[in-house]
């Protein structure tokens, strides 16, 4: 089989990032039929429908593969023009997408980032999705690094630890009587219904988690004003409850705090760009986060 074009594996790319021909058109300054005729023209050399021709554009497990393969040379690329202190006359800077749960977004993950986009030519593509599932994304080849609650490396991935996220119990001070007396009809304020931190602290408790009413408030900032607010008890992490904590605006509600430990995994490609990332992130984590649980 031939080698595959880079120019058709970007546009390939472009595609998925953007979400639509059109939209891979304006990015890459062709027409939407100059991109239908790349895809095409690549699957034909490959012999494998890569792309779901749908909205948002999904590729297969073949695309995803060639996905992978336009990203890891948009990154050697760029590492390439850096030593050599040659400019990158495209238009538009390097893209990393990486994936990341949403407290670590809304609380520590943003800071390290931009220290690197201040000194670096390139642009993050954030996926947002709870750390049991984000590693998905690098299977898939949608990322090329993720934050995890995933110790096992990804086929193809290294892995590191990056610290413990710890959650604790909390509510406004007028819910703390009624938690002691009937914690199962107190609100619990859910992040989405794959959340389940609020049900594990439950089960501790001895509560069936399914008696409680629930609010489901899907974002990181937003469920931590519903708690200030009052609308239920939820598990924040400590680095996200600290400031309402310390002027009383909301309490503990006892019971053990929930450690989630976290890790970085990315691609196993030497890239200069990917390890400045990957170091900045490892930082910022190692003084907001707890040490990594060491295993004996």
């Amino acid at each position: 089989m031939s080698p595959i074009p880079v120019d058709l594996a970007e546009t390939l790319a472009a595609v998925v990032d953007t979400g639509t021909m059109d939209a891979a058109a304006r990015r890459l300054h062709v027409t939407p039929s100059a991109v239908s005729q790349r895809i095409r023209a690549l699957e034909d050399r490959l012999g494998r429908v890569l792309l779901v021709r749908a909205k948002p554009a999904r590729v297969t497990d073949a695309g995803a593969r060639v996905v992978r393969l336009a990203r890891q040379y948009a990154l050697l690329a760029h590492d390439t023009l850096a030593e050599l202190g040659a400019a990158d006359d495209r238009d538009r800077a390097t893209t990393i997408p990486l994936a990341v749960n949403a407290d670590s977004m809304a609380t520590w993950f943003l800071a390290p980032l931009a220290a690197v986009a201040s000194t670096e030519g390139v642009v993050f593509d954030l996926h947002r999705d709870d750390q049991d599932f984000t590693a998905a994304l690098l299977e898939s080849g949608e990322v090329i690094a993720a934050v995890t609650s995933q110790a096992e490396p990804v086929p193809g991935c290294r892995v590191a630890a990056l610290g413990v996220m710890r959650y604790e119990a909390v509510a406004v001070p007028r819910w703390v009587e009624r938690m002691g007396a009937d914690p199962a009809s107190v609100p619990v304020v859910d992040f989405d219904r794959r959340d389940d931190l609020q049900s594990r602290w439950l089960r501790r408790r001895g509560v069936d988690p399914a008696v409680p009413p629930r609010h489901y408030v899907p974002g990181s900032r937003d469920f931590a004003l519903a708690v200030e607010a009052g609308l239920g008890w939820g598990m924040l992490p400590e680095v996200q409850s600290a400031a309402a904590l310390a002027d009383g605006r909301i309490v503990r509600l006892g019971g053990a705090p929930i450690d989630v430990p976290l890790y970085w995994q990315q691609w196993n490609l030497e890239s200069r760009l990917l390890t400045a990332t990957a170091d900045a992130v490892a930082a910022e984590a190692r003084r907001v986060l707890r040490a990594p649980v060491t295993r004996r």
